[in-house]
Parts: C-alpha cells; structure tokens; sequence
C-alpha cells in the first residue's frame, strides 16, 4: 500500500515480482487477518470509489469487474448499492477464497500486469482499488482496462500518491485524456488509509 511498513510482517514496498506479491496476500489471508487489518486501520478506499462511482454510473444493471479484488471489499460496498453483476479478479486465490458466497457471479485469477483474457469492450465498468501500488500493478493495466470496457463506461481506480508520478502512472493517463481515449470525471487525493498516514489518488474516467 505505501512504502513503509503499515503493520505487516513485510513491508510492501520491497516487493519486486509477482510471485512475492502472490505469497504475501496468500499468507494475509489466513485466519481472516487481512480482513481485520482493513477493519483496524480504518482502510476507506473501497467505500471512497464505489461512492464516487455510483455518481457516474447511469444505472445499476451493468457489468463490472472488480480488478484485483482481494477479500471483495469493494465487491460487498457495490452489492450493498445494488450492483449484481459483478466479476472479481485477483493474484491471490487465498483472498478470493475468503470471499463471502453471492457476491460476484465469477472470479478470476489473473496477473494484472499481463493481457487479460477478455474480449474489447466487454464490460461496462472496471474499478480497481488498492492494486496500483508499491511492487503490485503497473500503469500500463490503465490501457487494458480501457480495451476491455465498452465505449461509454467507466473506469475507478486508486493509485498510491507515492507510485502516481514516479511509476507512470501521470504521464500515461495525461496522454490517454490527452489522445481522447478516456475523460476524467473524477480525480482527488482520497484518505485512503488516512490510519498510516497512506494518501491515495482516486479517480473516475470515461472511455470514450
């Protein structure tokens, strides 16, 4: 979530491959602790984006996918407003199978930072909170997002305020707002993990 250590045995930041970041979330799982380390730290990024989402989104039968979705924290916020027809995808299978039954109609595990298997425009929503971060997802998954999301739907996210310029991630959605290919709608320093001291920017765009 931030460089430095926020509680865990390891500090996040120092993760360099996927596999690391696998075994890291894997091992969170276990006896629900990731789960109650979001509940003792006050993590508010899901509850953040989702409220900043359902602004944007024109109804609430519309397909989303839940981009590294982790233990369903955001998919739990969206069923609670009413969104149904939701996906999830995530590294760690251990997060995923602490997911509680009826909330998203599949899961996928998946690398964010490869292609995903997906055909264009096939949802209408993908949000994607508290993945773009230290040692996690890349800013090019922005580009596949917005592959995979019809014309008109929307994208939400978090990114880390410490990866946000450094990694990539400002360039790239100035140039995709830039080159017309997504509108910001939305996009502010969120509290985030406001618990740690841990900022993150939120934002809510457009494809066009």
């Amino acid at each position: 979530m931030a460089q430095k250590d926020v509680g865990h045995k390891v500090p996040i930041h120092t993760l360099k491959t996927t596999e690391e970041t696998m075994n890291l979330y894997n091992d969170w799982s276990l006896d629900d602790k990731y789960n109650q380390d979001m509940i003792d730290w006050a993590y508010s990024g899901p509850d953040e984006v989702v409220n900043a989402f359902i602004k944007h989104a024109e109804n609430k039968n519309i397909s989303i996918l839940d981009a590294g979705c982790g233990s369903g924290l955001v998919g739990k916020k969206l069923s609670q407003t009413g969104f149904s027809m939701l996906d999830g995808a995530d590294i760690s299978a251990g997060l995923m199978n602490t997911i509680p039954k009826g909330i998203y109609s599949n899961l996928f595990k998946i690398d964010l930072n490869k292609p995903l298997n997906f055909p264009d425009s096939h949802y209408d929503a993908i949000l994607c909170v508290g993945t773009f971060t230290y040692g996690h997802v890349r800013a090019k998954a922005i580009e596949e997002f917005t592959r995979v999301v019809k014309p008109g739907g929307l994208i939400g996210f978090t990114i880390n305020e410490g990866v946000y310029a450094k990694h990539g991630f400002q360039s790239l959605l100035e140039g995709m707002v830039l080159g017309r290919k997504l509108v910001e709608l939305e996009f502010y320093l969120s509290d985030y993990l406001a618990s740690k001291e841990v900022g993150a920017w939120l934002g809510i765009y457009r494809v066009v």
